[in-house]
């Protein structure tokens, strides 16, 4: 089995000392990928990113995802090499192909078919290899459909899995059910066909606390679709003592082959236990 790893998906805007100093807690608790998210009313994943390589020492670097569709491939290829290169090499590419429709009317950009978003990511995908050429930093490609998850296992070192349903691409929070998002990562290892490639499950929501029913009861106000027992269920929900978690987590990897779980901002600090006891 691969060895864990822990990211955190950053977003929220701030200073430079915010920034500064939010990228050095994710370091100092051991994570080990910092990642920035690519939405509008969030920071700018290309700066962020090099400002934190400028905070951190070890830390690797993500863009957890860029919106395909929001980037001319051929600049946008550029600047992901200046960016690696001045990062010493810890850059981590991931790629995805936009879900909030909204976005996209503000930006301009036209919502297209799903064909064409997909189309979009190739195209960013084949830009990127060509500049890299035979030293490509990874890279992550997330989704949650059969022709994006195909294509990555054809050519990412790490596929994302959502853990979302269809109500996601509204921009509201609706988690995969057990069945669904365990179809999906059998769905993954069938298209790999045998190809080694780490898979990466984003987490929701996160609450280290004796009384697991009660984290479950404050998850389900949050993802009303699903009830308490079935979110007790969910990889994307982690809820009880840090000793739980760290069992659940143990259990997703032998189950789903997911191996690298990256969790939002406010539970940056909420984790740390848990890695502690699994790294």
């Amino acid at each position: 089995m691969r060895p864990f790893r822990f990211g955190v998906a950053l977003y929220v805007p701030g200073s430079r000392a915010e920034w500064v100093a939010k990228c050095r807690k994710a370091e100092d608790l051991g994570y080990d990928v910092v990642g920035v998210v690519d939405h509008l009313g969030r920071v700018a994943p290309v700066p962020a990113l090099l400002l934190a390589a400028e905070a951190t020492e070890r830390i690797r670097l993500n863009t957890y995802v860029l919106n395909a569709s929001f980037h001319n491939p051929v600049v946008l290829a550029r600047d992901l090499a200046a960016l690696d290169e001045f990062t010493g090499g810890r850059v981590e590419i991931g790629i995805g192909a936009g879900y909030v429709r909204a976005e996209f009317e503000a930006a301009g950009v036209d919502w297209g078919t799903p064909g064409r978003r997909f189309q979009r990511v190739v195209d960013v995908v084949t830009e990127v290899e060509r500049a890299f050429a035979d030293r490509r930093p990874p890279l992550l490609l997330g989704g949650r459909g059969d022709r994006m998850l195909t294509f990555a296992a054809e050519r990412a070192d790490t596929i994302a899995l959502t853990g979302t349903a269809p109500g996601a691409a509204e921009g509201r929070l609706a988690l995969a059910g057990p069945a669904a998002l365990a179809e999906r990562a059998d769905f993954v290892k069938k298209v790999l066909d045998g190809r080694d490639a780490e898979l990466n499950l984003m987490v929701h929501f996160v609450r280290i606390a004796d009384d697991r029913r009660a984290a479950l009861e404050t998850a389900h106000q949050l993802v009303p679709h699903l009830g308490v027992e079935e979110l007790g269920a969910l990889a994307t929900v982690l809820a009880g003592s840090a000793e739980a978690v760290a069992e659940q987590l143990l259990r997703t990897r032998e189950t789903l082959g997911v191996s690298y779980f990256t969790v939002l901002e406010d539970d940056l600090a909420t984790l740390a236990p848990v890695i502690e006891m699994l790294h």
